[in-house]
């Protein structure tokens, strides 16, 4: 039987990747500064507001938990300010960081980042051909996200695999035909089943997107962060490509029913592409 994180020992390694229960904010400042290349984080959308949306066809709560829902703009700015600058002092000079996001939460990230002497290198539409469709029917139907990626600072010489980019091998509804330059609209569909088979993370990210994500700008061997790991995609697309891993989440029950059995296949049985 595979042991459960708790707050008596909340840290798990499985195989390259670790696992660590807890505050990401408090985690991040008793890590060593500058040891990670590539931080992915999708942060709270601060969504849950009692209101509704579709899925699978059905009418059902926005509601994800406590930790989505919004204290204020100027508390959840804070909030943004707090995990990027936690995140900053880990990252090593020339590492890079990637946040998502819609327009509730993006806006206020890439400010954050500014201001924090980031520089934007760019921001990327994540497509989503079968998006749910609009309830109320007084607005387009929102079928992107925003992914921004960033450079620590101006001086940075950040990682970014050009040819794999422009040669690689990617799924048919990426829109990407080898040879040509990759455009910063990607097109992929929403997990799909077979990625949530140990259980539905509300804010779950398609393997295809991370592990594009890791092999545009991280090398093998490099360390790959996520401040916000949920069910673990990015664990599990840095795995399979030879990186290492942090996951770092508040929420027990998604990294022991989720995150912990979906590393544990990868580093058992890995799916190489």
């Amino acid at each position: 039987m595979t042991k459960k994180l708790s707050k008596r020992s909340p840290v798990k390694q499985i195989g390259d990747a670790k696992l660590i229960l807890g505050d990401s904010i408090k985690v991040l400042a008793g890590m060593e500064p500058e040891t990670v290349d590539l931080v992915f984080a999708d942060p709270p959308y601060n969504l849950s507001n009692d209101g509704y949306t579709v899925h699978a066809g059905k009418r059902v709560s926005v509601n994800k938990g406590d930790w989505d829902r919004s204290e204020g703009v100027e508390s959840d700015f804070e909030f943004h300010m707090e995990w990027i600058a936690a995140c900053k002092r880990v990252l090593r000079p020339n590492g890079t960081l990637w946040v998502s996001g819609t327009y509730h939460s993006i806006f206020a990230c890439g400010h954050a980042l500014t201001l924090q002497g980031f520089r934007v290198l760019n921001d990327i539409s994540w497509y989503k051909p079968n998006a749910a469709p609009n309830l109320g029917r007084r607005m387009f139907t929102a079928s992107h996200e925003t992914l921004i990626w960033a450079s620590k600072s101006k001086k940075a010489r950040h990682t970014f695999n050009y040819d794999d980019m422009r040669e690689g091998d990617f799924p048919k509804d990426q829109l990407k035909k080898p040879g040509k330059q990759m455009r910063s609209v990607w097109s992929m569909t929403t997990p799909a089943s077979w990625e949530k088979r140990h259980g539905k993370h509300p804010t779950q990210k398609p393997e295809a997107l991370l592990e594009r994500i890791i092999r545009s700008s991280t090398n093998p061997g490099d360390l790959v962060l996520d401040p916000f790991c949920g069910s673990a995609t990015t664990g599990v697309a840095a795995i399979r490509h030879g990186r290492s891993f942090v996951g770092i989440d508040q929420e027990q029950d998604y990294l022991n029913m989720m995150a912990t059995p979906r590393l544990l296949d990868e580093v058992s049985s890995p799916r190489i592409f």
